[in-house]
């Protein structure tokens, strides 16, 4: 009898030790996570958190496009030819040609000497009358002249998407002479142009000028106005 009531105290015993020792971890556990909670919450409002992160650098991918700069020889010298038309007043209009040289002396100002020689036509007189006013040496209309040049609109000309070529629109003014009708005359000029410089060494112009002179070849003495319109290619060197 006695042992029987060992036997079952025993069992009862080591049924007890296992859940004690479960709700004694359980109880220690959970006071490590409060005290865990409550150092943790003091440390964050005491210091701010360490980011030794370096900030990310955005490096922009940006395709640029390829300029060519025209590199003009310090020179700033041009001469070329042009070709072209030439309104001369009472005689029609003819091709005039010529010979053209400048000198730039500033990027907004420069000198520009001329030569052209056209050929008079007939007058309306002489076609119905049938009589000529002049031989045909007369008839040779030669000019000479000295201008002065400004460029007030300079900037870029563009051909599709891939070129761009430098430009300006220039005036001119200068004096000089006319050679026409077996005489020479003291002659003003004046108009504008429009230059493009396809390369480093050339340049395309276009001009329309009028050269305003004193004519008597009628029989009355008359201001004449001779609008001439060419084109012209010049090389700097």
């Amino acid at each position: 009898m006695e042992n029987g009531i060992r036997i079952l105290l025993l069992t009862a015993a080591l049924a007890t030790l296992p859940g004690c020792a479960s709700v004694s971890n359980w109880y220690h556990q959970r006071a490590q996570r409060q005290q865990a909670a409550s150092g943790g919450s003091q440390s964050t409002g005491d210091q701010q958190p360490d980011d030794t992160t370096p900030p990310r650098v955005i490096d922009p991918e940006v395709a640029r496009r390829q300029i060519t700069v025209p590199r003009i020889k310090s020179s700033n010298i041009e001469l070329g030819l042009d070709y072209g038309m030439l309104s001369i007043e009472d005689f029609g209009t003819n091709p005039v040609y010529g010979l053209t040289a400048a000198y730039h002396i500033t990027e907004d100002f420069f000198f520009q000497g001329e030569l052209g020689r056209s050929t008079g036509g007939l007058t309306s007189f002489e076609t119905l009358s049938g009589i000529q006013l002049l031989t045909g040496s007369e008839r040779r209309f030669t000019y000479y002249d000295l201008s002065l040049g400004y460029n007030f609109l300079p900037g870029e000309a563009f051909i599709g998407r891939g070129r761009a070529m430098t430009s300006a629109f220039y005036l001119l003014g200068g004096i000089g002479s006319t050679d026409f009708a077996g005489d020479t005359k003291f002659t003003v000029n004046f108009g504008a142009g429009y230059r493009v410089v396809p390369k480093d060494w050339l340049a395309v112009h276009i001009t329309v000028q009028d050269r305003v002179f004193q004519s008597s070849i009628l029989g009355t003495a008359k201001l004449t106005n001779n609008i001439e319109a060419r084109i012209g290619t010049t090389v700097f060197f």
